[in-house]
Parts: C-alpha cells; structure tokens; sequence
C-alpha cells in the first residue's frame, strides 16, 4: 500500500467534509467527528431525534468515501441471519451456499439499532470488533474497509431495547446532531427548492483504496507521552467519580488516544494536541460511563461527567506537549 502523507490524507479530509456539507447543513463540528471515527478505524453512533439528518449523513459519506452503501432497518423481528447471512439450500447444486447479509458491505446504515432485540443486536459484535461474522461454524472476513453508522432515537421508549454496554462499547463515538439554527434550516429548504428533486447525489472524493491509505497514513501522528498520559486520566478518572457507576474501560482511552489522531490530521496536524482530546473526550468516553441508578432522575449523565472531569483533570501544560514538528497542510 502506497504511503500518504499527512498533508494529502488533510487535504482529501477536507475535500470529504466540504462534499458531505453540501447535503447535511451547518452541522461542520458533528461531520469532521464522525470522520474522524472513520479515520480511527471505528464505527460510530449517531443518536439523535428524527429528522436530523442522521440516514442522510451515512449515506453521504458512504458516496463521497466511495464505499458500498447498504441500509439495514433494525425491527423487533429482525433476525440475526437477517443482517450477518445464512446458509441456503440451492436445489441445483445439490448443497447449502451462503447467501451474504448487509454486512458486507463498505459502510453499514444500522438503521435505529435500539428496535431490535439483544440477540440481534449482538450480532454485530463480531463484525465490529473483528469484521468478520461466523455463520453455522464457518467464518467469513468482512471487506475492507468496514465501517458501522448506527442510528437511535434517545427520547422513544416504546418498542426500543436498550443496548447493552458491551455493543456501545464497540462503538468509538456517539454523537447527535441537534437541531439546525434557523438560518441553516432555512438553507436546508433553499437547497431542496434549487435542486428540485428529492434525492442529493453528492461526488466521491476518494475510493475505498485512498481511504485505507488515510487511515494508514494516521498511524504516523505524533502523540506525546504527556499526552497519552492525559487520555489515561481522563478514562480513570471516569471510573472514581461520585457520580458513576461504572467508568470508561481501558478501551476508552484507546479511543481518546485513536481518535484524537484522526482529529488532529482532518485540522491539518501531524501531532496531537490537549485540545484535540478535549474535542473528541464526551463523544469517546459519554457512552461508556454508566450513572448510578439513583441519579437517573437528575441532571447526571455520561457527558454531563465526562465535561466535569476536562474542568478538573490537569491538563498537559503547553511546554509539556510541545512536539517539534511543524504543522502541515
């Protein structure tokens, strides 16, 4: 695999981010994190109300990073067979050939993930951590790369299961969207009305090879040990805060660590900053931390404890994470 440099993995980020905001409007800071999960290697989870943009985002990055789209509509009766695939009996052959889900595929829509049952959703674990899926016994690799955009309605209960700690923990980010400002909802419309269709077909800015040479190319950042020691108390200090009760694994950090990186190169960087951990701190660590069920009726949560602890976890003076490189880009 031919090497990127940081300047040009930048500059195609940059290239991506402009693409994509011509369909999702006003939403720069929400699309340059689900990028940079990308980049990380990760999946990520969009949680936010209807109508916010969320299908729209997957689908537009899926067509400006040249991946293989595919939607999968997580119900109460989907199956695990229904996403991973299965062995079908083909009367011609005279044997059993497997029939491929909407796994494999380049980027994965897990359309509201929270509709469908556990033992569904713990489908996905495999493919997400290890991007492969065993069927019957036999195991097959998923493409490359494979990345998971899932969405999920915070505030509807009925009908929804709540995912367990193991999935959100596979998951390298959750982000929401939140509402447009009305000048961004109104150019919402004035683009709808300009292109007088429904559909918004967007360019590919790179291809599925350009993107595994970018997140190879991340691998080069430079990440100083005060900043690497700054990832680790964050995610331990999430584990003694009065408020919860169960903190950020090890896991957690890695993902400070991994998407920071990322991060710091879409921000034309070679290096990682403090203020590149801080930016992507609540999306990494908020869904990893679970609040002690007495507190569920107050204002405690995973963010509200993550944006608690960048106030008290000293941060690395500048001096400390200086890193004698010069920017690019």
């Amino acid at each position: 695999m031919t090497e990127m440099p940081i300047s040009r993995v930048s500059e195609r980020s940059r290239a991506v981010l402009d693409e994509v905001g011509r369909a999702v409007v006003g939403k720069e800071e929400a699309l340059r994190l689900v990028l940079s999960g990308i980049l990380a290697g990760g999946h990520v989870l969009m949680e936010d109300f209807p109508g916010l943009g969320k299908t729209l985002a997957a689908r537009s990055f899926a067509q400006t990073l040249g991946l293989e789209f595919k939607r999968a509509q997580f119900t109460p009766d989907l199956l695990p067979g229904d996403i991973t695939g299965s062995f079908i009996y083909d009367q011609r052959a005279g044997d059993f050939e497997f029939r491929a889900g909407p796994l494999f595929t380049g980027l994965l829509l897990a359309d509201e993930i929270n509709r469908t049952p556990p033992k569904t959703q713990a489908a996905l674990l495999e493919a997400m951590q290890e991007k492969q899926v065993t069927v019957e016994g036999r195991t097959f690799q998923l493409p490359r790369p494979f990345h998971v955009l899932a969405t999920a309605n915070p505030v509807e209960y009925e009908g929804t299961y709540p995912l367990p700690e193991a999935q959100l923990d596979r998951f390298l980010m959750r982000i929401s969207f939140g509402y447009p400002s009305l000048d961004e909802e109104w150019q919402i419309l004035a683009n709808r009305m300009a292109r007088q269709q429904e559909e918004q077909l967007l360019q590919a800015v790179v291809d599925a090879e350009t993107l595994l040479q970018m997140q190879a190319a991340i691998e080069a950042t430079v990440v100083d040990e005060s900043v690497g020691r700054y990832c680790v108390a964050l995610a331990a200090a999430t584990r003694s805060h009065g408020d919860v009760l169960m903190g950020a694994s090890p896991r957690g950090a890695l993902g400070l660590l991994l998407c920071s990186r990322a991060y710091a190169v879409v921000d034309g960087r070679d290096y990682v900053t403090p203020e590149d951990v801080k930016a992507v701190a609540v999306p990494v660590l908020a869904h990893r931390i679970t609040v002690r069920p007495e507190l569920w009726m107050s204002n405690a949560s995973g963010a509200a404890v993550v944006e608690s602890l960048l106030r008290t976890v000293a941060t690395p003076s500048a001096r400390e994470a200086a890193v004698p490189r010069p920017s690019v880009g």
